[in-house]
């Protein structure tokens, strides 16, 4: 955890540093890649861009400090958020395979945990196995 607020602070204290970045020749490798994806610009960043812009984080006020972790705090609490709602397509279809093969352990991906609708899935799947199999479609889908 302490290496993740690191370097989302590293992040933070980087994007207040773009006026130094353009001084050693980042904003000319910006604008000669066409403006591509923040990612990817990022990913070329050298060691001394963010040791510089560690240096300038902990030259700030104790106050201001504060004030841009609070702010990558909350940065990450969304990222979380986002990140735990994101589900894709392949993964529906991976449960829904996997409902098919075996519905308990679907409904247990799904959920996350081993919930009424955990035990619901068992109970039917030992009855007759294609109720399980409907259930599990059912709550997966």
């Amino acid at each position: 955890m302490k290496k993740i607020l690191l370097s989302a602070l590293c992040l933070a204290s980087i994007s207040f540093t773009a006026v130094h970045a353009s001084s050693i020749g980042i904003s000319s490798e910006i604008n000669s890649r066409n403006h591509k994806s923040t990612s990817n610009i990022q990913s070329n960043w050298d060691d001394a861009v963010v040791t510089d812009a560690m240096s300038n984080f902990k030259s700030l006020s104790r106050v201001e400090r504060k004030a841009r972790v609070k702010e990558v705090k909350k940065y990450l609490k969304e990222y979380k958020e986002n990140a735990a709602n994101a589900t894709g397509s392949n993964d529906k279809v991976l449960l829904a395979i996997l409902a098919i093969l075996l519905p308990p352990l679907s409904v247990y991906l799904h959920e996350g945990t081993t919930n009424n609708t955990f035990w619901i899935s068992v109970v039917l799947t030992l009855l007759f196995w294609i109720p399980g199999v409907i259930f599990a479609l059912i709550t997966v889908l």
